[in-house]
């Protein structure tokens, strides 16, 4: 891989982790904190919605985000070349 091809990949990986983050940050700062009272007007399995958010769903959040990061970061490694077999012939 060249050196235009590694700056790509890295600001793509860059855009994909801002994204994933931005999501993350507003799930559990802003449905947990900012907008709690709204959302506890809402019944989620029988808890107020913004105490769930507050305490389980940043949590699920960020588990759901990490496997979309994993997923889009194969397609990524796939588009440019990247296995980590290759990598592990290479170190051997």
């Amino acid at each position: 891989m060249d050196q235009q091809q590694r700056q790509q990949y890295w600001k793509r990986n860059l855009r994909l982790m801002a994204v994933l983050l931005t999501i993350w940050a507003l799930v559990s700062f802003g449905a947990g904190i900012i907008f709690v009272e709204p959302l506890n007007n809402v019944s989620f399995l029988g808890v107020p919605l913004g105490f769930w958010f507050a305490q389980q769903g940043s949590i699920i959040t960020f588990l759901i985000l990490i496997a979309v990061y994993v997923w889009r970061m194969d397609k990524l490694d796939a588009e440019y070349g990247i296995t980590e077999y290759e990598e592990e012939v290479r170190h051997s």
